[in-house]
């Protein structure tokens, strides 16, 4: 696999909801891609979570980064963050 490059953008989203940059690779690696918006790609992979988001309890955190496949890297340029 090519290595992955996170963007400055990406990386400030980390913390504001709530995933790392570990759960970022792991998700490229071991999910199936999908197209996304504006020619990007996508993956989602749920994680157990079992713990407390913005005061809520949630079982499950799925994470989704936003990428794009170059020759020579994959560039992640956003991420979002579900709970349920």
């Amino acid at each position: 696999m090519k290595p992955i490059r996170i963007t400055k953008h990406a990386e400030e989203q980390l913390n504001y909801r709530g995933t790392t940059e570990e759960e970022i690779v792991e998700t490229i690696q071991t999910s199936n891609w999908a197209p996304a918006e504006l020619g990007r790609l996508e993956a989602r992979k749920d994680f157990s979570f079992n713990s407390t988001w913005n005061k809520k309890f949630y079982k499950i955190k799925q994470v989704r980064p936003i990428f794009i496949e170059e020759e020579s890297e994959i560039v992640v340029v956003t991420v979002y963050v579900y709970y349920v």
